[in-house]
């Protein structure tokens, strides 16, 4: 067993799994530690304070600075730049440089630019060229500079809601899969405008406990990227527009809510990341719990394995 290095690499470190190939000009410094099964191409630099997971490949001219963490399977294509001082100085070395960690099956598309100390979310996929200036939720898509969410991987994607079959029914299902049902509202307009009433011992399927509203919001920043364990909630885009993802850990659905007489309830044990909104967005979130910090969710594996042990549990 053991590791493989071209003639022309330099490879100083000790710490590297078998199975992993070290190609011509790399040069990976004694301090670095690298899995098994990894693929290090040509003119790859690796500093010191590098972690580097198992079965991960690293294209031609990347260079990895102290503070880089890659987890399993991820994906750095050619000449992507990583940054870990953002307030960088000639010959001013900072006490602690800033982390920066690749999530389980992250790809970064050739030419990026990863500002330092973000999290690039599992499976997530960074588009060539983009400038990836804040942290990115699992399984999204996002390109640009700066970047921003295109969409999210593997994901049906549901608009033009007020067009679905509702039959006068008070709800419906998003999908047949998941558990996320959409609400229509009362509406009453006239010469004088428009009213939207919502019953909320009749028309939701809980009670709610505690109201708060969502505004002005980054263009290129994100709400949610969480899970509750018990707490329901109901979201309403009041005015303007907002995508909405959700994933029981099984399957991913995204929709646009641009009217306030469409409501999505989001139960527990599903995971939500609110994105895109416009400008004068202004999102309504009913829950049906007062705040608790211990009812939040905000790892995305560690929500994987909660769904996994619910699933046994019923089994």
């Amino acid at each position: 067993m053991g590791y493989f290095a071209h003639e022309k690499a330099i490879c100083e470190s000790e710490n590297i799994g078998d199975d992993t190939r070290i190609w011509a000009f790399a040069h990976v410094l004694p301090g670095a530690k690298i899995g098994k099964n990894c693929n290090l191409y040509d003119g790859v630099f690796v500093e010191n304070e590098v972690i580097i997971g198992d079965d991960c490949t690293i294209k031609c001219g990347v260079q990895l600075w102290d503070g880089v963490h890659l987890e399993e399977r991820v994906f750095i294509g050619p000449n992507v730049s990583f940054t870990n001082d953002p307030f960088p100085r000639s010959k001013e070395k900072p006490t602690a440089f800033s982390k920066t960690v690749v999530k389980r099956g992250a790809s970064i598309g050739a030419n990026a630019t990863i500002l330092p100390g973000i999290v690039l979310g599992e499976n997530s996929m960074i588009g060539a060229g983009s400038v990836v200036n804040v942290s990115v939720p699992a399984n999204a898509v996002v390109a640009g500079n700066p970047c921003r969410i295109v969409r999210f991987a593997e994901t049906q994607l549901h608009d033009n809601i007020l067009m679905k079959p509702w039959q006068d029914k008070p709800s419906i299902p998003l999908t047949e899969e998941l558990d996320a049902y959409l609400y229509r509202f009362k509406n009453f307009t006239d010469q004088r405008g428009s009213l939207t009433v919502v019953d909320l011992d009749l028309s939701l399927p809980f009670l709610p406990r505690r109201i708060f509203t969502i505004q002005d919001v980054p263009e290129n920043h994100f709400r949610g990227n969480h899970a509750h364990k018990q707490c329901h909630q109901l979201l309403i885009c009041l005015n303007g527009s907002c995508r909405i993802m959700v994933d029981d850990g099984k399957t991913r659905a995204d929709v646009l809510l641009d009217s306030c007489t469409v409501g999505l309830h989001v139960p527990p044990m599903t995971w939500g990341v609110q994105y895109n909104f416009s400008l004068d967005a202004v999102l309504q979130v009913l829950a049906s719990d007062p705040y608790d910090a211990e009812d939040y969710i905000g790892c995305y594996s560690d929500f994987l394995a909660g769904v996994r042990g619910a699933s046994n549990t019923k089994v």
